[in-house]
């Protein structure tokens, strides 16, 4: 399935991996990239060099950075000279951070949550952008169902569309598509992967969550940033009964940073502690996830709904197609 996506990114399939921080690591980026979709990093306290460095040669792969914590704009650069794409969130688009990436030779993406960012991230200069539902896992920048936020989204720009929020299955992925997305964004099932940097502890959770409120939209988890966010209910409550302060450590054991409760930092592998109460970002589509997969794998799979929506499309009159979508 050729969309705008593919061709303005250079991949085979319409399928973005979520740069979701830590757990987004070089091995998984690199298996998505070389499975056919666009392989996503996001910040790390590890030098971004470094784990561009680990990418070998997978490509195409982007970088995401979370406007909030980003402040400093050599690292904005680095990843425009060796990324195909960088990806910004949480915050006013930017034309001057565009402007920026273009010159190192990116794509300027942003993530939005209504149909005006999506247009100021256009006017900005942006080559696309990925419209954020209510329904995804990690920070959430909208308050709409992503079946509502896209078709809007669509409507109001004229750069290519990504959906995001919700899309685990092939059936996600062609009813994303067929929503008028040219390309869809998959995180939680990503963090179940066997590349993964989460925690196991964090892994079995995911698998472990069953029913529509294994997750939940909260402000709970606001030490460090105190904004909108979608995670295991399983988490909360663990958080609300824990009596450790702070629950957990990251990083060397010689030289550990404390976790305090209520922190937004995930459990990556070197976590220690009452994992469990960490933040555990997952998105509504969570109870889909069965086993723990190869990276690639999961890209596959999820191709078959882009297979599926693609022969929709194909079924349809010329006419149906028109417009600013596929």
């Amino acid at each position: 399935m050729t969309t705008r996506f593919t061709e303005l990114v250079g991949c085979a399939l319409p399928i973005q991996q979520a740069g979701f921080g830590a757990v987004a690591s070089p091995a998984l980026a690199a298996a998505v990239a070389r499975a056919g979709g666009l392989g996503m990093l996001g910040m790390h306290a590890d030098p971004l060099a470094a784990r561009l460095d680990a990418l070998g040669d997978a490509w195409p792969v982007g970088v995401n950075f979370l406007m909030p914590f980003l402040t400093d704009l050599e690292e904005v650069e680095l990843a425009a000279s060796r990324a195909r794409a960088v990806e910004l969130f949480f915050g006013d688009p930017d034309a001057s951070l565009v402007r920026r990436i273009h010159e190192g030779g990116a794509l300027a993406a942003w993530q939005v949550g209504s149909s005006g960012e999506a247009r100021a991230a256009e006017d900005a200069g942006c080559d696309f952008v990925v419209a954020q539902g209510v329904e995804a896992g990690g920070h959430v920048r909208g308050t709409l169902p992503r079946g509502q936020l896209v078709p809007s989204v669509r409507t109001a720009v004229g750069v290519p569309v990504v959906a995001a929020g919700g899309i685990a299955t092939a059936d996600d992925v062609a009813e994303a598509l067929d929503e008028g997305a040219d390309a869809v964004r998959v995180g939680t099932r990503f963090v179940a992967s066997e590349q993964t940097g989460a925690h196991p502890t964090y892994v079995e959770a995911l698998l472990a969550a069953d029913g529509p409120e294994a997750t939940v939209l909260t402000t709970a988890y606001r030490v460090g940033w105190d904004a909108p966010h979608r995670v295991l209910r399983s988490a909360v409550e663990a958080a609300e009964h824990t009596q450790r302060e702070p629950i957990a450590e990251v990083g060397p054991i010689d030289d550990p940073v404390p976790v305090p409760r209520w922190s937004t930092l995930p459990p990556t592998r070197d976590a220690r502690g009452a994992v469990g109460a960490m933040a555990l970002y997952a998105g509504t589509a969570v109870s889909s996830i069965g086993r723990v997969e190869d990276a690639g794998a999961i890209v596959r799979d999820l191709a078959r709904g882009v297979d599926r929506a693609d022969r929709s499309r194909s079924g349809k009159p010329r006419s149906a197609n028109r417009g600013r979508g596929i």
